[in-house]
């Protein structure tokens, strides 16, 4: 008899109509109500044989349990084309060198950026952004078809808007697990075109389905606190509420991982890292990443020692699990770059010898972490006494009504309990300053604490940091920026804006996923005369000339200064051939005058526009 799954069937039933829109949008076959009023076309819970395999997110779990037998992580690298044949060809370079080496894998399948855009409301930046990032709901499908996850468990990521839809479209795939980040990665990453609420409500409806259906789950990320200078003490909050969420909807710890940024900067500090969180979490996994942003250079052989310093720290902090990473600057990259830098890792693996390493600095940094986590919650919770580490359990979170845990997660967010310097989400309270130390650690600027949190909890840097006063507007010009398309990578752009804005000029900031036009329509009403847009999925030749094309329409083509950023390709084998491109012919072929990618020197690319508008203005 088919196991009861109440809550699925109910959020199936409530969401129907955004249920039909994903099936339009992205032409599967979704589940149904009928005549009746009782659902239909769902496929039974895991585990569950699909294609001759029984899929169930326990194959992860018992995965993520050999690791702590043999104490090297499994490796979970990531690799997702835009169709299921090209994934799947290209996987086999990977499937190959795990037989070679006798280990399996846990493949992170990426999915197209469409995904993290509401299917009902969002649908025109979904026709527009097409093709990029990854595979689609039906390549998903089509993939296990072939073979995908045979072997080797897969997962699919899954955050965004409607978090659970993408994740109704995984089960019936037959995807062992997903992520999904109701807390932090969805908004504080700038995933999807909705306010926190709207995330948080259907994250933790997502969190309901995974529980129901036995799908493992990333379930929420330290990762993308530190990508937008966050810190960890932060992040551990946020994924202790991300917890409490869990806990509300039954999910089964043995089916929930949090990820991790390890640094490679300082072993001492990433070892206190991982042992906060490991002493705290309810989750029973860790998943380790490398930091990413510390820009490795583009070039395949010199990025992997980059990368094995974050592989050594993986080991030594007992992670379960392990993204290797290949081609981190140039684009997604090949079956066959992975499979290297798979067996690059699995060589720092088995030639690291794990010692326990005792050191009082460990201890005193561990305890920080946790100290600022405590602060934070307590101010999140509105708990009158500071709450302590062993407090927090599954018997703590029953004592909070499913709704009222959601109002106080989004309240905090929005008055800067919550908070990192750089939050994607647009209705974020944003107030915080950080600074990383020498030490590779990320502390408060004094007098820039999270709003509403004793600052004597927080760690605050004894560095002697100069907050610059808000630099006045001094130029005339102003600046629009924004990226464009289902693309929420706005870390690259941030940095450009704080440099314009150094420079003197007013900034209209639109932050993540817009459409084309909608910039060049805000430049025409705000009368600016530059305007920036990045993709980072390489759509750029497709909607960075309908920034221009709607410029012209307006008439204001000739008198706007047009610059992108981003990656000009996809993929890892086409970038070459488009850096050589834009070297021999220039950027006409985008519609803009330059373009500036990962690795730009921001003073370079602020002096270039003054030369621009100074020409513009000597006409």
């Amino acid at each position: 008899m088919a196991k009861a799954r109440p809550n699925t069937e109910r959020i199936i039933k409530e969401d129907i109509d955004r249920i039909k829109a994903y099936e339009k949008a992205f032409g599967v076959k979704m589940p149904y109500v009928d005549e009746n009023g009782e659902v239909q076309g769902l496929p039974d819970a895991y585990p569950r044989e699909v294609n001759g395999v029984i899929r169930s997110g326990y194959r992860l779990t018992e995965l993520g349990r050999q690791a702590v037998k043999t104490g090297n992580p499994v490796q979970n690298p990531i690799l997702g084309r835009n169709s299921a044949e090209e994934t799947y060809r290209e996987s086999q370079h990977m499937y190959d060198m795990a037989e070679k080496l006798g280990i399996t894998l846990f493949q992170f399948v990426h999915s197209e950026a469409t995904r993290h855009i509401d299917p009902l409301d969002g649908i025109e930046l979904i026709e527009q952004s097409r093709g990029k990032g990854g595979i689609t709901p039906a390549g998903e499908r089509e993939f296990v078809q072939m073979g995908g996850g045979s072997k080797h468990p897969i997962r699919i990521n899954a955050t965004g808007d409607t978090t659970h839809l993408n994740v109704l479209n995984a089960l019936i795939a037959g995807f062992d697990g997903t992520d999904l980040g109701p807390v932090i990665h969805v908004h504080f990453g700038g995933r999807g075109i909705h306010d926190f609420r709207t995330k948080v409500v259907n994250g933790y409806k997502a969190i309901q389905i995974c529980a129901e259906n036995n799908i493992f789950v990333q379930l929420d990320t330290h990762k993308h606190i530190n990508n937008i200078m966050g810190t960890d003490g932060m992040a551990l909050a946020m994924v202790l509420l991300s917890e409490g969420l869990a806990v509300k909807a039954k999910l089964d710890r043995a089916l929930s991982a949090i990820q991790m940024n390890v640094a490679g900067i300082n072993i001492l500090a990433d070892l206190a890292l991982v042992k906060a969180f490991r002493e705290t979490i309810w989750s029973e996994f860790i998943i380790a990443v490398p930091e990413t942003f510390q820009n490795p250079p583009a070039d395949l052989i010199a990025e992997q020692a980059h990368f094995a310093r974050m592989a050594v720290t993986a080991k030594l902090a007992g992670a379960n699990f392990y993204r290797p990473k290949a081609a981190e600057n140039v684009g997604i990259p090949t079956g066959e770059s992975m499979a290297k830098a798979i067996w690059a890792t699995q060589n720092v693996f088995e030639g690291t010898y794990k010692v326990e390493i005792h050191d009082p600095f460990i201890d005193e940094r561990k305890e920080e972490i946790k100290t600022e986590a405590m602060a934070v919650l307590t101010a999140a919770l509105k708990r009158d006494k500071m709450l302590k580490p062993e407090e927090i359990n599954a018997e703590f979170w029953a004592q909070y009504d499913e709704h009222e845990l959601i109002d106080l997660i989004v309240e905090a967010g929005k008055s800067g309990i919550l908070d990192t310097p750089r939050a994607g989400g647009w209705d974020l309270k944003r107030f915080v300053k950080t600074n990383r130390d020498k030490d590779g650690i990320r502390r408060y600027v004094s007098g820039y604490t999270p709003l509403g949190v004793d600052e004597k909890y927080m760690p605050i840097t004894k560095e002697n940091i100069e907050i610059p006063k808000e630099t006045p507007v001094t130029k005339k010009e102003k600046v629009v920026l924004a990226t464009v398309g289902a693309d929420a990578h706005v870390v690259g752009i941030n940095m450009v804006k704080e440099a314009i804005q150094k420079a003197g000029y007013e900034v209209i900031f639109l932050r993540g996923m817009n459409l084309p036009e909608t910039v060049a329509e805000v430049a025409a009403e705000t009368k600016a005369s530059v305007v920036g847009v990045s993709n980072l999925l390489g759509l750029g030749m497709t909607l960075f000339p309908r920034v221009s094309k709607r410029l012209e329409e307006l008439g204001l083509r000739d008198d706007v200064v047009l610059l992108a950023g981003g990656r000009i390709a996809e993929k890892e084998e086409e970038h070459a051939m488009y850096e050589k491109k834009i070297k021999e012919e220039g950027t006409a072929f985008l519609g803009v005058d330059n373009f500036f990618g990962p690795g730009t020197d921001l003073d370079e690319c602020v002096k270039w526009i003054e030369e621009e508008l100074a020409k513009k203005k000597n006409k």
